[in-house]
């Protein structure tokens, strides 16, 4: 038997529901959920090879009503807006009944029911009440509020005819969802018998605990999860079109009481005992002793907001009880978005197609006949090995793990809370790639930016003898003695190889807070972030401390910690490997994670991560040009069009001077270039490769656009180090001592970076996008805060950069270093461009004559008689208080044009008497740049708007 191709799929599409961006992206239109084609059935899928062809596709109707549920507190109605999908036939079918993550709406469950419909299951998909076009507000799963919503809807599948039906008011049914909709599904089923199985992914068990998580083996909630907190708030901002429009400007559609419960929360960082209370009742697992329905459980190993922690809690709970229980760990989670190429959904299909079977009795089942492994889970490749597939394992139950002590170096270390809790231990990185496959999970995870200098302690065992494939939470003891009552403390597990990288592979945290007596020791067991890792023999294990992290909300108090770490205890389990699969997550979970279409909503993952762009396939024409700008237009949210069919290139060799007036959309063009802004139209090549957010060809460009922004308390050394280890790329490739050379800042590289002054935060800034030679080098206004001696020696830096078969573009307002360092110029104006050439051609011409008059000469009689001179074109007078930034005196100056050889029309200046000093055929690039912008602006610009651009 061949299994289908395994393909990345990640539950973060199930977290909240629209958009990805990146850093500096800004919020944009929720990305569509587009239908998948229908696929044969599961039992034939799993007898395919890859290229057998699939099933035709079933016809499939849908049909949107409102649903008039429960109101709310105050007496509102409220209705609830759905879509029900169904099969051709006359049926009667087995139901589906699915709704969205938090901050969707229905609009991202139509590939799922197109789907699932047209293999012959009837699917009621529904906006949750307080998002999209459904009434209400939102209580976050509250029983009486969103899961009796739920039972209405059993009571609407049960009154169709064309369901299949268990019994009066009973329909064959299931409840499937992820992250808020997962919940919804368990408390749905635990409270409704008419729910004949569950699946859920990446969701809650108890929500107080997963707001205020505490990894110490102690009493009392952890830190305040404020992050992930923060973007629920903005998961219920209105889109653009949404009829339901927010009451409130601050708490949106949050119910009221539940909204200022959370925001004092996050004012003061503790929980109140109604918050913890609210949440812990809006969780499935007081619910959980009255779930029968057979229950699949999809746990993502890349996620902050739910850990395995919760899954393991509810499929403890379910084991209990005997209701049947099926556990899927796999790559991904809400921190790790990915869309997959297969159109498959075996886990999902499998699981509905066993337990809602027309011929079988579901309450029949003791768990003996899973559909799926009790157990299985994915195991990542050996840092090093990232290109290697994971690998994929199986067992016959749920086991618990077992529990292997290794030393640690027991030495006590001090650490520090910084005042105000800043800054904060990043643990996660996102990054970029080519596909919205790679939108998080090419995130890379930087040592120097977790252990943070005083505010972290390291704790390392020695290096293993054998490979350990670890599965599980691993446990350590930890000791404090802390200056304060109270200590915050958050711990992570890195694996660091033989060449001494540390490599964080589950980018997660175990979150502590103690009760202490201020300087007496205190000693508890702690459980490390649940998940999966393989460490080769050689490699060492470190348990890192820190007292901060970005994802929550830090005591802003000073306190100084004694910290020891001792006795760390490894999981593991007796699983088999899936022979010919890979453990990303396949054919049994990709449908679930990718159909459910519960993708997050836009202005949620702003901070993170950028939407991509569809790939496009390179334009074989352009390979070898460094810059391709085509038709490039954008026009912002208040109808100022900053760029206007803009088109230019850039060729290898060259040093591309980007000029305009303040304004004139130069900064927003090289937005464009790089990827950090959406055009509304036009094109960017790079090197052949269409550019859109996340391109991969744009690891072969670097970047100074806006000004430099470096970590403070980091070295300018370890910026640099960090900034090229969040590439993923090799670290020989750096070249670090060369661009080290061009920042020229001495030993001033191993000073913390906040001591720098602007021209070496800029000279850093162009060595950082300097680093690993990229072949395009663009630079916005390089020679800012840098002193005249600076500016000169970068000129022969970005020309000899140039020379060796790269280009160079910048922008700047310095016109004479642009004439002197440029080979080309752009000329922009009001968004358009206005001219482009070389330099060269544009300050040189046959026809022009420069003459310069001695200080204190008056050119007006001169300019006069030799105007009226036969073959003149023109004579055009510059007063000497225009030549600005000479060293001497400067007397005015003539521009001759003249269909005359030079000689003769120095013969008409010096024949009027006038006292010349000088003749040159090159105009200075500032006139011809003020020439052709007062050209532009002669039907109503004025020329007084240049003078900040002249050259300084």
């Amino acid at each position: 038997m061949t299994r289908p191709r395994a393909a990345l799929a990640t539950a973060a599409a199930l977290a909240l529901g629209g958009a990805l961006l990146l850093p500096g992206a800004s919020a944009a239109q929720p990305l569509p959920t587009q239908p998948l084609p229908t696929q044969p059935r599961v039992d034939q899928v799993l007898e395919q090879s890859d290229d057998q062809p699939a099933a035709a596709p079933t016809e499939v109707t849908a049909t949107e009503a409102m649903v008039r549920v429960g109101p709310e507190p105050d007496g509102q109605p409220v209705r609830i807006d759905t879509t029900t999908y169904v099969p051709a036939g006359e049926g009667p079918h087995p139901a589906v009944l699915a709704t969205h993550g938090f901050g969707g709406s229905k609009a991202d469950l139509d590939g799922l029911g197109r789907r699932l419909a047209a293999q012959g299951y009837v699917v009621l998909a529904y906006s949750a009440r307080g998002f999209g076009d459904s009434g209400g507000r939102i209580h976050v799963a509250d029983p009486d509020f969103e899961v009796a919503d739920a039972r209405v809807l059993i009571d609407e599948l049960a009154e169709r005819d064309d369901v299949l039906r268990d019994g009066r008011d009973d329909p064959r049914v299931a409840a499937v969802g992820a992250s808020y909709s997962g919940a919804l599904a368990l408390m749905t089923a635990a409270t409704d018998d008419r729910v004949d199985t569950v699946v859920a992914a990446i969701t809650w068990n108890d929500l107080a605990e997963a707001f205020f998580p505490q990894a110490a083996r102690s009493r009392g909630p952890g830190p305040f999860k404020q992050l992930w907190a923060s973007r629920f708030f903005l998961g219920t901002a209105p889109r653009p079109g949404d009829r339901q429009g927010a009451t409130d400007p601050v708490c949106g559609r949050f119910d009221q009481e539940i909204c200022e419960l959370f925001l004092d929360a996050s004012r003061t960082g503790e929980p109140s005992e109604a918050l913890l209370g609210m949440l812990a009742a809006h969780s499935p697992a007081p619910f959980l002793e009255d779930l029968a329905a057979p229950t699949y459980l999809v746990q993502g190993l890349a996620d902050s907001l739910f850990g395995t922690d919760q899954s393991d809690a509810t499929a403890a709970a379910l084991t209990e009880r005997g209701t049947p229980v099926a556990v899927r760990w796999t790559e991904g989670g809400h921190d790790a978005f990915a869309t997959s190429v297969l159109d498959e959904a075996a886990g999902l299909e499998r699981w509905l197609d066993h337990y809602l079977d027309p011929a079988r009795d579901p309450r029949g089942s003791d768990g003996s006949d899973l559909p799926l492994p009790p157990f299985s889970y994915s195991v990542p490749p050996a840092p090093g090995r990232e290109r290697d597939e994971p690998q994929d394992f199986t067992t016959p139950d749920l086991p618990l793990p077992s529990y292997d002590e290794v030393p640690l170096d027991p030495e006590p270390r001090p650490v520090l809370n910084p005042p105000g809790g800043v800054p904060a231990s990043l643990t996660t990185v996102p990054g970029t790639g080519d596909a919205l496959v790679d939108a998080v999970t090419d995130a890379v995870s930087t040592y120097p930016l977790a252990a943070l200098p005083g505010q972290s302690v390291a704790f390392d065992t020695e290096p293993l003898e054998s490979e350990r494939v670890l599965v599980g939470a691993p446990r350590v003891s930890l000791s404090v003695t802390s200056s304060a009552p109270t200590s915050t403390l958050f711990l992570s597990l890195w694996q660091v190889t033989p060449d001494d990288t540390a490599v964080l592979t589950r980018q997660l945290v175990a979150p502590v807070r103690i009760a202490t007596t201020p300087g007496e020791a205190r000693t508890v067991d702690v459980d490390l972030a649940g998940g999966t890792w393989r460490v080769p023999a050689g490699s060492r294990l470190r348990v890192l401390v820190t007292t901060t992290d970005q994802t929550y909300a830090s005591p802003r108090a000073a306190r100084a910690d004694v910290v020891t770490v001792d006795r760390l205890r490894l999981p593991s389990v007796a699983g088999t490997p899936v022979d010919g699969g890979s453990g990303g997550p396949d054919a049994e979970v990709v449908g679930l994670l990718v159909a459910l279409g519960v993708l997050l909503a836009a202005s949620v993952l702003v901070p993170l991560v950028r939407r991509r762009g569809r790939a496009t396939a390179p334009d074989p024409a352009l390979a070898d040009v460094p810059l391709v700008v085509e038709g490039l237009v954008k026009t912002y949210a208040d109808g100022h069009r900053a760029v206007d069919d803009v088109s230019w290139t850039a060729g290898r060799g060259q040093v591309v001077g980007l000029l305009g007036p303040n304004g004139a959309g130069k900064t927003t063009t090289l937005r464009m270039v790089m990827g950090l802004i959406r055009p509304d139209s036009g094109r960017v090549h790079v090197l052949g490769e269409q550019v859109h957010p996340g391109s991969p060809v744009l690891a072969r460009v670097g970047a100074l656009v806006e000004g430099p922004g470096f970590l403070p308390h980091l070295t300018g050394r370890q910026n640099l180090h960090a900034y090229w280890a969040a590439t993923g790329r090799p670290e020989e490739e750096a070249r670090f001592e060369e661009v080290l050379e061009v920042a020229a800042l001495g030993g001033a590289v191993e000073r913390p970076v906040r001591t720098y002054s602007q021209g070496m935060r800029q000279r850093l800034g162009i060595a950082q996008a300097m680093l690993g030679f990229p072949e395009v080098l663009v630079l916005d206004e390089p020679t800012n805060g840098l002193d005249p001696p600076q500016i000169a020696g970068l000129r022969p830096i970005l020309q000899r950069y140039a020379a060796a078969g790269r280009t160079v573009i910048v922008s700047s307002h310095l016109l004479a270093e642009v004439e002197m360092t440029c080979s080309h110029v752009v000329v922009m104006h009001a968004g358009r461009v206005v001219v482009t050439g070389t330099v060269a051609e544009l300050v040189d011409s046959a026809g022009t004559t420069l003459l310069t008059l001695a200080p204190g000469s008056d050119p007006d009689p001169v300019a006069d008689v030799v105007r009226r001179q036969p073959g003149v074109s023109d004579v055009e007078v510059l007063p000497a208080e225009e030549a600005e930034g000479a060293t001497e005196p400067v007397g005015p100056r003539l521009v001759v044009t003249a269909d005359l050889p030079r000689a003769d029309v120095v013969r008409l200046v010096a024949g009027s008497g006038a006292d010349l000093v000088a003749v040159s055929s090159r105009r200075q690039l500032e006139e011809v740049f003020l020439g052709v912008i007062a050209e532009a602006t002669s039907s109503g610009g004025s020329n007084d708007d240049l003078r900040q651009v002249r050259a300084r």
